[in-house]
């Protein structure tokens, strides 16, 4: 592996330990004396460490070392969490992420050291300079046990330190000799003792070792993490009464397996190997006299304790498991084998651009066949289009990620920005494994850090302001997700003061956004916040009020193809809504037809079609209404919006499509049928285009645009308030 890879690997590696940290000193924060949240911290810290050493980057190792010193006082109940701990643990976490970043992989020393400077005076603080002094030299002493070994190796205080059987087994087809090993083994002797360690070449090459150590198990692991030897490794923490059963031996290769999967000891050596390795008795003697000795059914049967059709029956039930457990284990490790591997996201998208490109062949192909009428194939393109079909449900399966990986990030956010508000607020979330596209995630997280951000400078109330309208001083904000249809959705909830609905009304006919006397309903007053440079604030702070945002978190979601949507309570609070597709990929769309050009509306927004007769234009007496089972709908022609020549057809299609609560019609000339839309973004030219999000190929290799259903509905309701 080069140079480049491996640095790339450990920081790879290092990020996703950066992520768990930072979850686990907010988690702290609530349950400060949890061990398990604790030993959490310390063997992320203990893991970026040993690594950051192993690949070169001795700043990181030097740094994290001095912030692993501090969290194992903590460990040892020498020290006890605190907000000021848990504030300049953060801060070492985000400078770890800086030295990462950076390209000598040292950032800046000043920052470093104003933290760990900021760590000692919190330990000097719980316990007293001098103490403080002693606890940490004996902390660090702790994390380097052989510094103060005994010299002879051994250790004078076994029944504190755990047992460890580790099993080093060469991966197939490889030869690995013992020398190889010497300097993970030298590695193991600093954490503690090598009781005994016995090296086994029958059907495999495996070495069985009992080590003894004060470190806990995943120190002992991480020894063997980034080894390029060919070796896999099994650590199991024993219990000190099977301690002489460990130094027994595995004398078939099924069996080590199968102790590996089950976690059970090795079995004590068997007297006849024992005898040879003494010299008493010659192996060749041995096998000799086990060759005389008859099989116990043979025996039973001669004593006529059981008959011989018993014996076989019973032998043959023997032979069945045996077979049964054999398979299972192949399955078993194929399976462990298999179970996850690291690809880079642009593997990934250049995967589903393939299987896009595969679905327009694909429909190509079943287009020249229907025009065959062969049915031979018929059938070839019916199961080509199958297989096409599960092949983009499990291609863009691979692409979905729990939104939970976004939700995590915004707990430091709450944390940080209400403690420079000087606000209490607490941030609950839901839904976290709900999936979504990896794609609509990334775009997803600027437009919740603004709504977020919002919640806690205008929503939530300090503490006092609560407390005297009889609410709890503690905020809360709730930001959950769950499916709903096709889409999934988003909820950002608050308990602060809500909006007001004559604050916002006063500052729009103030911007000239409406006039005095428009009559507007509650959701419509609430989207004037999203106009550009609408704000009610009353001052600008570091944080908000300027007005820039809003608009800008719309035209995000709106690139989305998403929908925004606030329901607000003066005084309890502020929901606001977010509708967004599963995928930006590929989708399922109907296919229309406007004279000679074709358009795909998106299937999820689709209720139902129905015709467009003469005679209803005539009754609508101009307005482009349709009476649907006695609901008014207003409806937009795509000939008309598009400027498509011809003349329409005497009976034209409404496709109904439902968005918010609201429904609109689209008028076209011709409903074809549901087809698979491989989503292609449109050029420069025409990005701006109103009314359309994208194309895609159809079969015949021609071009279908992509009706932007959202924007046209939003045009269609403005020019009904306008004529209204």
């Amino acid at each position: 592996m080069s140079d480049d890879m491996t640095t790339q690997v450990f920081k790879e590696e290092a990020y996703e330990l950066l992520g768990e940290l930072e979850t686990s000193l907010l988690e702290l924060e609530d349950v400060p004396d949890d061990m398990d949240i604790i030993n959490r911290v310390f063997r992320a810290l203990h893991t970026i460490k040993g690594s950051g050493s192993m690949f070169g980057f001795e700043a990181i190792a030097e740094f994290t070392h001095e912030v692993e010193t501090v969290f194992d006082m903590v460990r040892n109940g020498e020290l006890p969490i605190s907000k000021p701990l848990l504030t300049l643990s953060l801060s070492a976490r985000d400078h770890i992420y800086s030295m990462l970043e950076s390209a000598s992989g040292e950032g800046d020393s000043s920052v470093g050291n104003g933290i760990l400077d900021g760590l000692r005076d919190v330990a000097a603080g719980a316990l007293g300079e001098e103490e403080a002094e002693d606890d940490v030299s004996t902390a660090e002493a702790e994390l380097d046990p052989a510094a103060d070994a005994p010299e002879d190796g051994k250790s004078e205080d076994l029944p504190l330190r755990s047992l460890y059987q580790i099993i080093i087994k060469v991966s197939a087809g490889n030869d690995v000799e013992e020398e190889s090993l010497d300097s993970l083994l030298q590695e193991l002797e600093r954490l503690g003792d090598i009781r005994s360690k016995n090296l086994h070449k029958e059907k495999e090459t495996w070495w069985d070792i009992v080590f003894e150590s004060d470190a806990d198990s995943m120190s002992v692991e991480e020894i063997f993490f980034f080894t390029d030897i060919p070796v896999s490794v099994n650590v199991r923490e024993v219990a000190r009464e099977d301690f002489a059963d460990l130094f027994g031996a595995v004398d078939d290769a099924d069996d080590l397996d199968e102790m590996i999967k089950t976690g059970e000891a090795c079995p004590v050596k068997k007297l006849g190997e024992i005898l040879v390795e003494r010299g008493d008795v010659p192996s060749e003697t041995i096998d000799a006299v086990l060759a005389d000795q008859k099989p116990l059914g043979e025996l039973l049967a001669e004593k006529g304790v059981v008959s011989k059709e018993k014996i076989n029956s019973a032998l043959a039930e023997q032979n069945a498991a045996k077979e049964f457990k054999t398979a299972s284990r192949k399955t078993r490790n194929k399976v462990d084998a298999a179970s996850s591997i690291r690809v880079s996201a642009e593997k990934l998208d250049y995967l589903v651009d393939l299987v896009g490109e595969l679905v327009i062949v694909q429909a190509q192909i079943s287009q020249v066949v229907s025009s065959k009428a062969d049915p031979s194939l018929t059938a070839l393109s019916e199961e080509l289009e199958r297989l096409s079909d599960e092949l983009r449900d499990s291609t863009l399966g691979i692409r979905m990620l729990p939104i939970g990986t976004t939700f995590s990030k915004f707990r430091r956010l709450v944390r940080d920005l209400s403690e420079d508000l000087g606000k209490e607020i607490d941030l609950h979330t839901n839904g976290a494994e709900t999936e979504l596209d990896k794609t609509v995630i990334e775009r997803l997280g600027d437009p919740l850090v603004h709504l977020l951000r919002n919640s806690i400078d205008h929503g939530i109330e300090d503490p006092e302001t609560r407390s005297a309208k009889g609410k709890s001083r503690r905020g809360s904000i709730t930001l959950s997700a769950e499916h709903s249809g096709g889409d999934v959705m988003i909820l950002i909830e608050d308990d602060g003061k809500g909006m007001s609905k004559e604050a916002i009304r006063s500052k729009a006919v103030e911007k000239g956004l409406i006039s005095a006397d428009q009559d507007l309903s509650d959701k419509e007053i609430f989207n004037l916040i999203f106009e550009p440079g609408f704000s009610t604030a009353k001052s600008v702070t570091n944080v908000s009020g300027r007005g820039v945002g809003m608009d800008v978190v719309k035209r995000a979601i709106d690139t989305l193809r998403g929908s925004i949507d606030i329901n607000s309570k003066e005084g309890r609070g502020t929901v606001i809504t977010i509708r967004l597709p599963l995928t930006l990929a590929i989708i399922d769309g109907l296919q229309v037809r406007v004279g000679d050009d074709y358009f795909v509306i998106p299937l999820s927004l689709v209720e139902e079609c129905v015709e467009l007769t003469n005679k209803d234009v005539e009754e609508a007496n101009g307005q482009q209404f349709v009476n649907l089972r006695g609901e008014i709908v207003p409806y937009i022609r795509i000939r008309e919006w598009f400027e498509v020549e011809g003349d329409s057809p005497p009976i034209e299609q409404i496709v109904i499509t439902g968005l918010d609560g609201s429904r609109i019609g689209v008028v076209v000339d011709t409903v074809i049928g549901e087809h698979q839309t491989v989503i292609k973004s449109l050029g420069r030219v025409y990005r701006d285009v109103e009314g359309i999000s994208g194309a895609t190929i159809k079969g015949d290799g021609t071009l279908a645009l992509i009706l932007d259903i959202p924007k046209l509905f939003r045009t269609v309701l403005a020019e009904v308030k306008a004529a209204g």
